[in-house]
């Protein structure tokens, strides 16, 4: 059934969705007397005033416009639905793949637990082996606008869609020509960006075809850890040596143990022991200091690697999209979806740091200093002579040896390359038969990307460098002929700038990474009227869908084998596949009642046959009861699945580097008593720390040089959610309120096993199941500690399940004040829970309230027009949040005392009508400059180079912009 309904009564029925219209999609209404009903997200049932029994919230293409945003994310995420997202131009710049990728992730579910659609349908995924969809594949400008359904929708939409779904519908109706450009920066003076769209509609005179098109071009700029005061040191939380919560957000430097200059370590001086040593800048012999020593009058001999840090992450687009209909007859009509994204993104960091341990493994770090020539033992010219002298033979094989760490400066930046192509079509036809309504539809889209990362080195070709010995002449020569035949030329890594342009030549080496993901879609379903009942006519739907992921991710040989300086990544490919079959129905059950003006039943299934899991079945069920015309009660329960994607299942071994860890054991002694002492000492390395400094000490390189390896698993089952929801929308006249509880429990969740739990479960928790993820270092080898930690493993299962549940409030009002018109419209989210179970049997982690998991969440939108002067504002709430519990626990301080405070982040734009058609705005985002919390480094939910988090607060402060939008 179609029908069209009034202004006034469309807006009520809008609200019963739970949308609340920003300021400027309110004016734009004003013009209006009546408007069709449309699909929503959550159902594939035409309903009259587009009504939902979940919670959906709505942003209009004016929202997006009245926001400045360049990126759509930038938008999502001040809705207070949404947490903190895997992926960001803010988070993204240490990653190895995905780099200046923006995703979602509604609830703080995860983003494989948020399904993204473009109008309806699957949208091809941005990021190897999983299922987020890149948002900078989407063209902002257009947009129609965005459904946010918060809860369980497999029932309707397939696997995925755990925490909810986000709807973007492109815009359908456009005619002539629309455009909108915009400059802005920050008022540091970076964060540059541009935009430029241009979008244009075409009807034919018969009006049995039409065709839009979208072109645009965007560009945002790096900002720099060193340009902004917090972030412009390499630091860490003073807690994590004073272990007093006094402590916890006070900085103290943490330069890198691996500078430009080089550390180098001997084993036996003059008085028969070891030490250390470095270079200042005109080559003298200092002593080291890696943060400075006021008391003896050392200056800081470490390296500042925040000063090559980025914060954000530079990215530019170009973006093509269409769309068009034609009608073969008033019953068929085909149409047609295209996107295509080139984005280009570059990732920054520091020079390469190197260890001796990195490429003299079996020999403990250990490098000699001489080479066995005719059975000789020949010193390497390029050793000097002040550490020759104090070098002795610890391994055996009769040759003097030292260790040392050097930063590489001579080869510059870390810096990565990022080519992103996303391409979709969609094609299919729709129409009407008999009262019934049809879609079919054919879905292809692939992301490719080619990553070159350079600022590395051949990890065998350094180790050929770097042992030289004197040619006839005196002059260093590398010591292997066959290195030599290729190119090899020696390498002098001792003091400042002392690398020969050959020798970087020879050493240096790019890594490549090549991605491909491609998905394939078949679908079609029919809906309409089947029968009438007392209350009303009884609708239903039906279909299927076939679907096909693929996806790979291809490193260069040197990389797959760890024999680049750069993490170790296998190659990752695989592919699954899956034929499923849904119906739904919408029942009404009473109409005109004194207790109900209306109450309704929908209910839906769906059943999906996995390559990879095999059979997974959803379902939900809701009831939508009016008891008058300005309130509406509803109620859902859902159960929905997600399927283990590719990376989960298929991903071997692949490097990775962990912040914020606290080792367990450190400060136990000899005789400390309690079983995570004794657990400690039963590792050999960690007692002989003990024995040599009376307590388990750990080094400054023992915390940075950290590693571990994710893996997947073949044998995930899928994961089940179970979703409920209770709410009431109230709707009188030029205001809509609505109030949602919402909870949602997954059981078999697929999680990756926290390694700070893994620590926890081994020496405190008395599970030694979790040790065998656990590799400590046997012995002291140069600047590390004995018993320190190498490497903590982690891998995916099918854990206890996680969880969360809450309150949503929305509200909206508009109407006439003093000489023009106001809207406001506010949303809110009060959590009450978060949990994750790592393993069954376990016992939960609550993390609501911690940071990235605030309690108190809410966005307050204002807009006022007068003439041709409108100004809106946005108000984004983050409310105060404790570190994390885990964290707290290993310093014995209790859950939940040592916060961070809430954050206010206020967004405004002014905009001035040169004429009906064009308008002139700016804007300020973050106009009172407000800081970022300060999650240090060393604290859980740290970014690196932000010393924030960065996935949850604004780390760049002030921004400007300013652009002219219309139409001719």
């Amino acid at each position: 059934m179609t029908r069209t309904i009034s202004r006034r009564n469309a807006w009520r029925a809008l609200g019963a969705c739970g949308m609340a219209l920003g300021s400027q999609s309110v004016w734009a209404q004003d013009g209006a007397t009546d408007i069709p009903t449309v699909h929503v997200t959550g159902t594939r049932l035409a309903a009259p005033g587009a009504e939902s029994p979940s919670p959906l919230q709505i942003l209009s293409a004016a929202d997006i416009a009245a926001s400045g945003a360049t990126n759509l994310q930038e938008l999502l995420q001040k809705n207070p639905t949404l947490g903190a997202p895997a992926f960001s131009r803010n988070n993204s710049n240490f990653l190895p793949t995905g780099g200046g990728v923006t995703s979602v992730n509604l609830r703080n579910l995860g983003d494989a637990r948020t399904l993204v659609l473009v109008n309806g349908r699957r949208f091809v995924a941005g990021v190897s082996g999983s299922s987020a969809v890149d948002l900078n594949a989407i063209p902002t400008d257009f947009i129609e606008r965005i459904e946010l359904l918060t809860g369980g929708a497999s029932a309707t939409y397939g696997s995925d869609a755990v925490a909810g779904v986000i709807n973007i519908i492109l815009k359908r109706n456009l005619s002539g020509l629309s455009f909108d450009a915009s400059t802005g920066r920050s008022s540091h003076g970076d964060d540059f960006k541009k935009k430029m769209a241009l979008s244009y509609g075409y009807d034919s005179a018969d009006g049995r075809t039409s065709l839009m098109g979208h072109l645009a071009y965007t560009r945002q700029g790096a900002v720099s850890s060193r340009d902004r005061d917090m972030s412009a040191q390499d630091q860490i939380s003073k807690m994590l040596s004073s272990g007093l919560a006094a402590d916890a957000f006070v900085p103290v430097r943490n330069y890198s143990v691996a500078a430009p200059q080089g550390r180098f370590f001997y084993n036996k001086d003059a008085a028969g022991k070891a030490g250390n040593y470095t270079y200042d800048a005109q080559g003298n012999v200092i002593p080291w200091s890696t943060n400075g020593d006021a008391a003896l009058g050392l200056a800081a001999t470490g390296f500042n690697r925040s000063a090559f840090r980025t914060i954000a992450v530079p990215t530019e687009r170009y973006l093509l999209a269409l769309n068009g209909e034609h009608a073969f007859t008033p019953a068929v009509i085909g149409f047609v979806e295209g996107n295509y994204s080139s984005t280009k993104v570059r990732t920054i960091i520091e020079p390469l740091a190197l260890s001796s341990a990195d490429f003299y493994k079996s020999s403990n770090g250990q490098v000699p200093a001489e080479t066995m020539v005719n059975g000789v033992a020949v010193r390497n010219p390029l050793v000097p002579q002040y550490l020759y002298d104090r070098s002795a033979d610890s391994t055996g094989d009769g040759l003097r040896d030292y260790s040392f760490s050097r930063r590489l400066a001579e080869i510059g930046n870390r810096q990565a390359g990022i080519d992103r192509d996303t391409s979709r079509l969609a094609t299919g036809l729709k129409g009407t038969l008999d009262g019934w309504r049809y879609d079919s539809y054919l879905v292809y889209g692939k992301t490719r990307e080619h990553q070159r990362a350079d600022g590395q080195v051949d990890l065998q070709r350094f180790r050929n460098a770097m042992q030289a010995i004197p040619d006839a002449g005196g002059a260093a020569v590398c010591a292997d002929a066959a290195a030599r035949a290729q190119g090899c030329s020696p390498l002098n890594i001792f003091g400042y700038n002392t690398i020969s342009p050959a020798a970087l030549a020879y050493v240096t080496v790019p890594s490549i990474l090549d991605v491909e993901i491609t998905q394939k879609l078949a679908g079609a379903s029919i809906s309409g009227e089947a029968f009438a009942l007392p209350a009303g006519k009884v609708g239903v739907a039906a279909g299927f869908e076939w679907r096909k992921e693929s996806s790979s991710s291809i490193p260069d040989a040197l990389t797959q084998g760890g024999l680049i300086s750069g993490a170790v990544l296998p190659a990752t490919s695989g592919s699954f596949s899956v034929r499923e079959f849904f119906a739904e129905a919408r029942v009404p059950l009473l109409k005109d009642r004194a207790y109900a003006k209306d109450l309704s039943f929908l209910g839906a299934f769906r059943s999906g046959r996995y390559s990879t899991i095999g059979t997974a079945n959803s379902w939900n069920a809701g009831l939508e009861w009016r008891t008058a015309d300005t309130l509406k009660l509803r109620a859902t329960r859902a159960l929905s699945t997600r399927a283990p994607n590719i990376n989960e299942l298929y991903l071997p071994p692949s490097q990775v580097f962990p912040t914020g860890i606290v080792d367990p054991c450190s400060g136990v002694t000899a005789n400390s008593t309690g079983a995570r002492d004794t657990a400690c000492r039963a590792d050999a390395g960690v007692l002989a720390n003990i024995n040599a400094n009376g307590k388990f000490t750990l080094s400054q390189p023992d915390i940075q040089a950290l590693s571990g390896y994710n893996r997947g698993n073949p044998g995930l089952k899928a994961e089940k959610g179970r979703s409920s929801t209770v709410g009431l929308v109230y709707t009188p006249a030029r205001f809509t309120f609505t109030a949602d509880y919402f909870n949602i429990k997954i059981a078999d969740a697929i999680v990756t096993t926290p390694r700070q739990y893994a620590l926890d479960q081994c020496y405190n928790g008395g599970n030694s199941s979790f040790c065998q993820f656990i590799t400590r270092r046997a012995s002291n080898s140069g600047a590390f500690s004995a018993g320190a930690l190498t490497y903590i493993d982690s891998a995916v299962t099918n854990s206890g399940g996680t969880g969360t549940s809450g309150v949503d409030l929305t509200g909206a009002w508009t109407g006439t004040l003093g000489p023009g018109r106001l809207a406001v419209r506010l949303a809110y989210t009060y959590l009450k829970e978060f949990y994750s179970i790592p393993l069954p049997g376990t016992p939960a982690d609550q993390a609501a309230g911690e940071v990235g998991y605030p309690r108190n969440k809410a966005m307050l939108n204002l807009g006022y027009q007068w003439r041709e002067w409108s100004i809106s504002s946005t108000t984004s709430y983050v409310g105060a949040s404790a570190l994390d519990d885990q964290l707290l626990a290993q310093f014995k301080l209790a859950a939940g005392s040592v916060k961070v405070g809430a954050k206010v982040v206020n967004d405004f734009q002014l905009s001035y009508a040169l004429r009906k058609t064009v308008s002139l705005y700016l804007g300020i985002d973050n106009a009172f400059n407000t800081k970022p919390a300060p999650v240090i480094s060393g604290l859980t939910g740290d970014t690196i180079g932000t010393e924030t988090n960065a996935s949850v607060y604004d780390p760049i402060g002030r921004r400007y912009y300013l652009g002219v939008r219309g139409s001719l």
